[in-house]
């Protein structure tokens, strides 16, 4: 299981091991992993070997840990791919999850910010419509949205339309084509009132992605904040070099 002679670090081989077992069922969720001792005394490998393994699986999400009982393994994260366009339940659908919403409020707001009505091009009417929903997958709370829509393309949208997928009443009951979507995350520590609709303490981290979704006309017809448990969600976007332009970190 371990090869000392392997040009691959201990501590990376350790913790293959422990996601291996993961992905086969041999630790399930909220499964109490062996102790560090136990682990080092099984590879014949240094406890610091073993801690920095667990650290990283910490950081990564994998495991975490309770103060005097242990180290855990956490509940599976959510993948979000940053790549095409997808409503929220298409997307859980897609990795058979099943969604389900909660309306929190559904109502049309008169002289809303004015980056609000910037973003729709609705300058001219003054008012947009404003939903406030949670998501949940399996049940479970995972994101909040706050999503504004343009009168003059939803004034015939009603709360029970609100249930299930705007993208689909857009497709199926407007007739119209989505096109391209902008969006920007940032990282954030959740506030009382979103932490109480999400179900985690004040102050946990969430991510933060605001999104302005186009019709093939051009015409833009969302604009979203949509705030997401960071303890259920990773996002991953896939790059290709173009030309002679090198992606590169430091």
């Amino acid at each position: 299981m371990i090869n000392k002679h392997s040009t691959l670090p201990l501590y990376t081989q350790v913790e293959q091991y422990l996601t291996t077992e993961i992905k086969k069922g041999g630790y399930h969720t909220g499964d109490l992993i062996p102790s560090e001792r136990e682990l080092s005394e099984k590879f014949q490998i240094s406890r610091m070997t073993v801690r920095q393994a667990i650290n990283n699986l910490v950081n990564k999400g994998v495991l975490y840990r309770e103060r005097g009982k242990g180290t855990f393994v956490s509940v599976p994260k959510i993948g979000y791919q940053l790549k095409g366009i997808a409503s929220f339940s298409e997307d859980m659908r897609r990795r058979g999850i099943e969604p389900s919403t909660k309306v929190v409020s559904f109502k049309t707001v008169p002289n809303p910010p004015e980056h609000i009505l910037k973003k729709l091009d609705s300058e001219s009417e003054k008012k947009v419509i404003e939903l406030e929903r949670i998501r949940f997958a399996n049940e479970e709370p995972v994101a909040i949205e706050m999503a504004y829509l343009p009168i003059k393309l939803f004034s015939n949208l009603s709360e029970k339309d609100t249930g299930g997928s705007i993208y689909d009443f857009v497709r199926k009951e407007l007739k119209l084509e989505i096109h391209r979507a902008e969006q920007q995350i940032e990282a954030s520590l959740v506030g009382e009132r979103d932490g109480f609709l999400l179900d985690i303490g004040p102050g946990s981290p969430v991510l933060i992605v605001n999104r302005t979704t186009y019709l093939s006309s051009g015409e833009p017809f969302e604009t979203v904040k949509t705030v997401f448990r960071a303890d259920r969600y990773h996002f991953s976007i896939e790059m290709e070099q173009e030309g002679e332009h090198v992606l590169s970190g430091d």
